[in-house]
């Protein structure tokens, strides 16, 4: 009678439910999602379909603060809302219907203005790991920007009207380990194998294998031993597409028949022809990683310094010692054509070396530790062995402050001026954004919200974008089309672009939740006639 077959470990209930995103983020990236706080400004459209995206993965908490009562206008742009809402604090309404997408998210409300709680209590704010902001006043804004900076505390700015959506994004300094890219480059050593890989090459005369072993023999030991040819005989690695094709066809030399089947090639010869591309090239630390290690955060460390910092140091004395000059080891290979034995004997070379250098890192940051007078289990180990493993493309994101915006003796408004030029840009949906808030601040309401007063409103926008205009240097519009478009909107979310926008934004908190893939820098633009977007930095 046959065994059964071995049943595969059991999930938890938990794990169940977030299966999908584990794979995103892993088990850490979701502890830290449930650990976190955001605070929602205004339960708007907008601001109720980012709470949707965050309450469904399972932030740990949300906050709104709102003091508006339910509208009827609410009702049209607010998912969550019905017509026995009306009348209601939105807060709240809003946050029981949220609260009901999943039981394991805890939910607050302040049924209060954010002007109010800025002015009143503005330590409010201090405690909160994300600040997301809809609709808000331009006067506030100013004032949640600037307490927001000095905590260092991410805060997202969106606004949602008519077909147009935007977000902004400040943040001072934001630090990512896991940036998760799109084509991550494999670290093999072949152009400077260390001491026990070299050994293990050496070892192996490619001329004295049977055809067998000469077929099952791991690609990455043909491409050192043809690299290896290569450089004694040019004194260089490969480095154009020519010479990369030459060493291609000296490998495809090198490769033997089998007797039985003269059409029959060795595979892991010809993996090793498709990989010279990927897999040659100088081992070397990524500029963008480099300056990172010789920024002053990373050389003068203090006893606020955070544990990036910190890991980042113990790094790069690495590197001017036991790494000479290189990055710890990555310690893991690419899938590929061997036998078991020969490829799990490379992979554990690989991986042992790999676990020596972040003992070496991880000894470095215990001895820094000791020198900034913290305790030695501020940092684990752990921290320090997933710092290692992706240290070739860990990210520093330092961003500017939304107030200097409203600033004009500030702001440096080049990059406005040189893409306004182009009059097909999307800058300027965000000239006519800041003519809104200037006009909503000015009139107390939106440019076209009464129906008799579209005409002139049109006339009032174009004369508040025509002094902000004036402020940066810049000529005047050229054409009105933009701004007759503003005014027809009144103001209004549609539920659809704030449902886009909703999801984007949740996805920026998760970055700075989790740590985890890189932030969408500074400003994001969204056009729902055209399904045109835009990224622009202030």
């Amino acid at each position: 009678m046959a065994s059964p077959a071995p049943k595969s470990p059991e999930q938890s209930e938990k794990n169940r439910k977030y299966d999908r995103q584990l794979r995103l983020w892993g088990d850490h990236g979701q502890a830290a999602l449930e650990a976190a706080h955001v605070c929602v400004i205004n339960a708007t459209g907008l601001g109720t379909e980012i709470l949707k995206s965050l309450v469904l993965p399972g932030i740990g908490a949300f906050t709104i603060v709102d003091g508006k009562k339910v509208t009827s206008e609410d009702i049209e742009a607010i998912f969550f809302l019905e017509a026995e809402n009306i009348g209601k604090s939105r807060a709240q309404v809003a946050t029981q219907m949220l609260l009901e997408l999943n039981s394991d998210v805890r939910g607050d409300y302040i049924d209060e203005e954010p002007e109010q709680i800025l002015y009143n209590n503005p330590e409010f704010f201090n405690n909160f790991t994300v600040v997301v902001a809809t609709s808000l006043a331009e006067k506030s804004l100013i004032l949640l920007s600037q307490k927001l900076w000095e905590l260092n505390i991410p805060l997202i700015v969106c606004r949602s009207i008519g077909f147009i959506a935007y977000m902004r994004i400040q943040i001072k300094e934001h630090t990512v380990i896991e940036t998760h890219p799109d084509n991550e480059t494999m670290d093999l050593r072949l152009d400077k194998p260390f001491e026990t890989l070299k050994k293990h090459f050496d070892s192996i005369n490619l001329d004295e294998l049977g055809f067998r072993d000469h077929s099952h023999i791991p690609y990455l030991v043909i491409l050192y031993k043809f690299l290896e040819k290569w450089v004694s005989n040019h004194g260089e690695l490969p480095k154009n597409y020519k010479e990369k094709y030459q060493l291609k066809e000296m490998i495809r030399k090198g490769m033997r028949r089998d007797g039985s089947d003269a059409a029959n090639s060795e595979e892991n010869f010809e993996e090793a022809i498709k990989a010279v591309n990927t897999c040659i090239g100088r081992t070397e630390i990524p500029d963008n990683v480099m300056n990172i290690l010789n920024c002053d955060q990373c050389i003068n460390l203090n006893a606020k310094s955070s544990s990036f910092w910190i890991i980042a140091k113990a790094i790069r004395d690495f590197v001017e010692n036991e790494g000479g000059g290189l990055l710890p080891l990555k310690g893991t290979l690419p899938d590929m054509i061997a036998d078991t034995e020969k490829y799990i004997t490379l992979q554990q070379i690989y991986f042992k070396q790999a676990v020596a250098d972040a003992e070496a890192v991880w000894r470095r940051t215990l001895q820094l530790l000791r020198q900034l007078g913290k305790s030695s289990d501020s940092i684990s180990e752990r921290d320090v062995k997933l710092f290692c493993k992706h240290v070739s493309n860990i990210h520093v994101e330092r961003g500017t402050c939304i107030a200097e915006e409203y600033d004009s003796k500030i702001f440096d408004a080049t990059n406005l001026v040189q893409s306004l030029e182009n009059p097909e840009s999307m800058m300027i949906y965000y000239v006519v954004l800041r003519g809104v808030e200037k006009f909503q601040a000015e009139y107390n309401s939106y440019p076209g919200e009464f129906d008799d007063q579209v005409e002139p409103d049109i006339v009032k926008l174009k004369a508040c974008i025509t002094k902000l205009l004036s402020e940066w240097g810049c000529g005047p519009l050229a054409k009105d089309d933009y701004v007759h478009e503003f005014c027809r909107f009144g103001g209004s979310e549609l539920h659809s672009v704030s449902a886009f926008l909703g999801g984007l934004a949740a996805q920026e908190v998760v970055k700075f939740v989790t740590n985890q893939y890189k932030p969408v820098h500074n400003t994001f633009i969204y056009d729902a006639v055209t399904s045109n977007s835009g990224t622009f930095f202030f």
